[in-house]
């Protein structure tokens, strides 16, 4: 059975996680300096090397370097080397780690994108920092949208729609409640706050297929997915709402499979508190439902946080495999979550866990894993084994590099903006006024008499498709000008695109009602 290896305890006890029991969620935390994220990048390049794909948020910008080896000209290279001699690691050796390189800006990886239909009123409400009566607003504006068929892709979807709710306020009210244009109109500066923090980048096509995140290279190593964070961290709101919606879109896309063998994807989160912080109730189950059921999935949720009171118990109970770095007792509340992080381990009749808890030097943690049988082990002391990889993180070139033999380069770098809710409300607008003058001019009879303004879905899907193609068509293009490999088939996206839009105008609000995300869903 398959294991990987943390490190050893002070009584010579190998610590492992077991790769069965991997799913079922961990915690690592620790104060500022304890070493979190050495263990992380070790926890990460571990499970890649075991065939298991990662996610991991790239906080503070230094886990770029698991992409590349160590080296022993490293300034700490020593220290590493010490420690995998004491920890019995002869096959210690330094290696990289395949990787992809993802940013919601676009600037430091691929573009990951999602359509505001796919976010859904909830999250999207928290986002915008909505009170109830506006939120209310706003699921009456994603109902309409998904029963008369309107798109709603990207901000300008959605922001037409608003304006279009602002001038028919009366006749939404009469269909489906109270509609204030008070309300709406406090919901379109919101949105245009949140659009100058360049969020309105997250929204659009072509959006992320989550199958990207669960590949494995040619020697069959998990692909470690590294999400650049820093930038995003100055959007706390915007980083916990989209980690939310990518687990969510997890658990909405993978089949049940039980407990396998290993792990489909592990996830790490990294700041987890900003996913609790001042989210409501409501909320807060969602969440714990998630959670709790996505380990069917086959993937595993580790929360990474300086202190571990930051997470609700309602989700704490289901970290099964922790690692505990050294906490500080300067505050009541420091106190406080040493007593909590020292009760939830098993108790070692040899160690004082909450007075350890505050001795425990760099590199150093309380270890406590579940075993085959699926019961926690006994907590021990242990020293955290050595990453393999670089401590530190990749140049600009190093970056660029790697980015340019991505195995999904060219698939996410082009926009695509196909026919929406913007294009049919201004197309709308304009045959309406249109129409008004030839019934001026000619009369209502002859004016039915003509054709239909309207192209039919087929030749609108045909066109939508037509111009994916030939813009990715061109991308390529000048990619081969340029030197760059590209993996995207721009007929397939033509096709797709097209597909999809047929798909969208047979369906309407069918369609509309079932792209809706798990949790955006459960609160219409």
């Amino acid at each position: 059975m398959g294991q990987i290896f943390l490190g050893l305890a002070d009584n010579g006890e190998r610590q492992s996680l077991d790769l069965s029991r991997a799913n079922r969620h961990g915690l690592v935390a620790g104060a500022t300096g304890t070493g979190k994220t050495v263990t992380l990048q070790g926890l990460a390049e571990s499970f890649s090397e075991s065939g298991v794909p990662v996610f991991v948020a790239d906080v503070k910008g230094d886990l770029s370097g698991i992409a590349m080896p160590g080296s022993p000209t490293f300034r700490h290279a020593d220290k590493l080397e010490s420690r995998a001699r004491e920890l019995g690691m002869e096959d210690y050796a330094y290696s990289d780690n395949p990787a992809i390189f993802w940013d919601l800006y676009g600037e430091q990886g691929h573009p990951i994108r999602t359509t505001v239909s796919e976010m859904g009123p909830l999250l999207l409400s928290r986002l915008l920092e909505l009170n109830e009566t506006q939120e209310g607003v706003l699921q009456i504006v994603f109902r309409y949208a998904d029963e008369n068929g309107l798109l709603l892709l990207d901000f300008g979807d959605l922001q037409s729609m608003l304006a279009w709710a602002h001038e028919n306020a009366a006749e939404l009210s009469g269909q489906y409640g109270n509609v204030s244009k008070q309300s709406v109109g406090a919901i379109q500066r919101q949105l245009l706050s949140f659009e100058s923090q360049g969020a309105d980048r997250f929204f659009g096509e072509p959006a992320l297929e989550i199958d990207d995140f669960l590949k494995t290279d040619e020697n069959g190593r998990g692909y470690v997915n590294i999400l650049a964070a820093d930038r995003l961290m100055r959007s706390p709101k915007l980083y916990a709402t989209f980690l939310l919606w990518l687990l969510a879109e997890l658990f909405e896309s993978l089949p049940e499979v039980g407990d396998p063998e290993k792990p489909k994807l592990v996830f790490f989160f990294d700041e987890a508190h900003l996913l609790f912080d001042d989210a409501p109730a409501a909320l807060q189950d969602k969440i714990e439902q998630v959670v709790r059921l996505i380990r069917s999935k086959g993937v595993g949720v580790y929360f990474v946080t300086q202190n571990p009171i930051d997470i609700p118990e309602e989700v704490a109970g289901q970290l099964g495999n922790r690692v505990q770095h050294a906490l500080r007792a300067f505050t009541k509340r420091d106190q406080r979550a040493i007593r909590a992080a020292a009760e939830t381990f098993r108790i070692n009749e040899h160690l004082d866990t909450e007075q350890v808890i505050t001795e425990l030097k760099v590199g150093e943690a309380l270890v406590s894993t579940l075993d085959e049988d699926g019961a926690p082990t006994v907590v021990q002391r242990t020293l955290i084994k050595p990453p393999r990889s670089r401590l530190g993180p990749l140049t600009p070139k190093e970056r660029a590099i790697i980015q340019s033999v991505s195995p999904v380069e060219g698939k996410y770098d082009t926009l695509v903006d196909r026919e929406s809710a913007e294009e049919i409300l201004l197309a709308k607008a304009e045959d309406a006024a249109v129409t008004a003058e030839e019934v001026a001019e000619q009369g209502e009879e002859e004016v039915r008499k003509r054709p239909r303004k309207s192209t039919s879905i087929w030749g609108k899907a045909l066109s939508r498709g037509t111009k994916t193609a030939a813009s990715s068509a061109a991308g390529m293009a000048a990619r081969r000008i340029t030197g760059k490999k590209s993996r995207a088939n721009p007929t397939a996206s033509g096709i797709t695109s097209a597909v999809g839009s047929i798909a969208t105008d047979l369906a309407g609000p069918i369609a509309g009602s079932f792209v809706r995300n798990l949790i955006g869903g459960l609160m219409r």
